[in-house]
């Protein structure tokens, strides 16, 4: 029988660990004899993120002094006598007793709650106390900008100026923790998730079926996985509804960012697109390709032909060994969510989303942009 009472703070615990650990809202609740919706409601009181634990300062009354207080009144104990019995001085036990209801009336229980709730002190957000702060976050994050990004870009332009600066984590919580109300609400779809509630990262197998003649990213060149020589590109699609899907090409040193409309995701077509936009590219920038196993490069013989571009596959169930191609695939869900007609976005329309990401700043290039760091490549090669 499920249980419909509130939950006790060993059970809240419980919930916060497990969810650490990555159990499902279905799990927990089996487990703890409650409704998944009980605890998926416990989980947006707080946007996903554990409340900090309630400390307690050495100088204030504990719960047991509390306790020796009630019983020294029951006995007939003066304020005095009972101060100097607990170390402590005599008008800290009588503002004690008195904001409590006096000698007749006093309960540590009561006492001890009625105290917790008044140490409860929200501190006001640093993005509600600062309103043009907030506004240049809110401003990148429309630009779907992370909150890394965000942090970075304001401490690059604001040096001197500590209210204008604000770590990536402040601004996750003003996100998630709606009742800080620091952030609008509907801000949370800019974030690549674009979920309102904070969950542990998983990572789920994937896999294809075989393709002939492939070789494996194990006998790539060390200069590829260095990413010390420029022109090595990781590839894969993303897929929408009716299997119309979008290529993507990122190239491995500077994150720079290509994108192909393509009609459907055969063979042949993946195989042109992906010509046509190396091909674009000076010489020494077309060094490589590594792609996941899907049957859209059954093609790859053909492709290295026209192109002089080597194609390298990865390990199967193995997407991590082209980890760059799938955070920015990550990064492009925002602009082509899943289950959505890819079919209806233009060369064009690809071409300025490429724009957008590849200029935004990225910690890993020491926050230059993509767009910088591959025009200083291409200008090293002319």
């Amino acid at each position: 029988m499920r249980e419909l009472r509130k939950f006790t703070g060993a059970e809240r615990a419980l919930v916060w660990d497990q969810v650490a650990a990555g159990e499902s809202i279905r799990r927990i609740a089996a487990s703890l004899g409650r409704y998944p919706s009980a605890v998926r409601s416990l989980l947006w009181q707080s946007g996903g993120v554990r409340p900090a634990l309630h400390t307690r300062s050495a100088r204030v009354l504990s719960a047991g002094e509390r306790e020796e207080i009630s019983r020294g009144l029951a006995a007939g104990q003066s304020g005095r006598a009972i101060a100097a019995q607990m170390g402590r001085s005599a008008s800290t036990i009588s503002r004690e007793v008195k904001r409590n209801g006096g000698r007749g009336q006093y309960r540590a229980e009561r006492a001890e709650r009625r105290a917790f709730r008044k140490a409860r002190r929200p501190k006001v957000a640093k993005l509600n106390r600062y309103p043009q702060l907030r506004r240049a976050v809110e401003e990148k994050l429309e630009l779907k900008w992370s909150p890394r990004q965000i942090s970075w870009w304001l401490a690059e332009h604001f040096p001197d100026h500590p209210d204008m600066q604000v770590s990536p984590e402040t601004i996750y919580i003003s996100l998630y923790v709606q009742g800080r109300g620091a952030l609008r609400k509907e801000l949370h779809l800019a974030l690549r998730t674009g979920r309102a509630l904070r969950r542990p990262k998983r990572r789920l197998p994937t896999g294809h079926g075989s393709i002939p003649n492939m070789v494996l990213i194990s006998e790539r060149p060390a200069e590829v996985e260095d990413r010390a020589v420029p022109g090595h590109w990781e590839g894969d699609l993303i897929l929408g509804t009716g299997k119309t899907c979008i290529g993507t090409l990122v190239e491995r040193s500077t994150r720079y960012l290509m994108l192909m409309k393509l009609d459907k995701n055969g063979a042949e077509q993946v195989r042109t697109a992906m010509a046509r936009k190396i091909q674009a590219l000076p010489v020494e920038l077309r060094r490589s390709v590594t792609w996941d196993r899907g049957k859209e490069m059954a093609d790859h013989l053909r492709f290295s032909v026209d192109t002089g571009v080597q194609v390298y596959f990865c390990d199967p169930n193995s997407p991590w060994q082209r980890g760059t191609n799938e955070n920015t695939n990550g990064l492009l869900r925002q602009y082509f969510p899943k289950g959505t007609n890819l079919a209806l976005h233009s060369q064009p329309h690809l071409d300025a989303v490429a724009l957008e990401l590849n200029e935004r700043p990225r910690q890993t290039l020491n926050w230059m942009t993509p767009s910088q760091r591959f025009a200083e490549v291409v200008a090293s090669t002319t």
